[in-house]
């Protein structure tokens, strides 16, 4: 039997939690947040924060997209650059809050997902089946004061055969409920973490360094990257603590940097290609 020629499968680090993700012939973004430095970004309940990076490419600047996947609706996750820029026809895989919103908003093609739901994109050969997993953006009580979010896992297969298993955490904070990805996913080859230890009115609502190192631990992807981290200043947990953390545990080289423009294979995470490259 000959073997199948590999899809492609890379990420781009747009910033925040904006990611272009091109999976054999599918293109997808994560999150987008097109808002510049010194833009300022509202959380809702009269909070904002205001944006210190700018994104490594402007909206103007993306390839055709098949799909957008939402964790959830906050001001640095969809932000009213893409409200006023996306098209309105685009595909969007989301909650089922945020696909109301932006329903009214005139996305008509947004797609609400439940936590286990599962949501196809194919072009061609290949295919990606967009699966929602637990998030928990917050503790206790804080937590029904903020969006729903979900995680997201994303299978590539090429002619009918699973090529790539890619975990996005979402915002979420670590809790029970995540256990039960990798007993239902196992074998998961990359893991894109959203970090930042973001604190709302002094509370911990996204992973810091330990409890990003706790999720490596607990899924054991082979390659983890963290984004998500140091684009607002309501980010507390600096990208370098949570680095340390993993190469104190062991896990290193599966965990590495990814940086605003550069391009990282999930297959062969060596040395990345940055926007000026391409």
């Amino acid at each position: 039997m000959v073997a199948q020629p590999r899809p492609q499968a890379t990420v781009t680090f747009v910033g925040t939690a904006t990611t272009l993700l091109r999976l054999g012939d599918i293109t997808l973004m994560t999150d987008p947040n097109f808002l510049h430095a010194g833009q300022r970004a509202y959380l809702g309940y009269g909070l904002w924060t205001r944006r210190r990076t700018d994104p490594a490419i402007r909206i103007g600047e993306l390839p055709p997209l098949d799909g957008i996947v939402l964790s959830h609706l906050h001001g640095d996750h969809f932000d009213r650059v893409a409200r006023r820029n996306l098209p309105k026809s685009l595909p969007i895989i989301t909650t089922p809050e945020a696909q109301g919103r932006l329903d009214r908003w005139g996305f008509g093609s947004a797609t609400a997902l439940s936590t286990w739901e599962s949501h196809e994109i194919s072009r061609g050969d290949h295919l990606v089946r967009i699966t929602a997993v637990p998030g928990k953006h917050g503790p206790g009580l804080l937590a029904r004061a903020l969006p729903p979010v979900m995680g997201s896992i994303l299978d590539l297969e090429a002619n009918g055969e699973r090529r790539l298993r890619l975990y996005v955490t979402g915002d979420t904070l670590q809790h029970a409920a995540l256990a039960e990805i990798p007993r239902r996913f196992p074998d998961i080859d990359a893991m894109l973490i959203h970090l930042g230890g973001t604190r709302l009115l002094g509370v911990l609502v996204t992973m810091d360094d330990r409890q990003g190192v706790d999720l490596v631990q607990l899924v054991r992807p082979r390659l983890t990257l963290p984004i998500h981290y140091d684009d607002y200043p309501v980010f507390r947990s600096p990208l370098r603590d949570f680095l340390d953390l993993a190469r104190r545990q062991g896990l290193e080289p599966g965990v590495r940097a990814i940086h605003r423009g550069e391009t990282v294979s999930l297959f062969d995470p060596g040395p990345g290609t940055t926007a000026a490259d391409r």
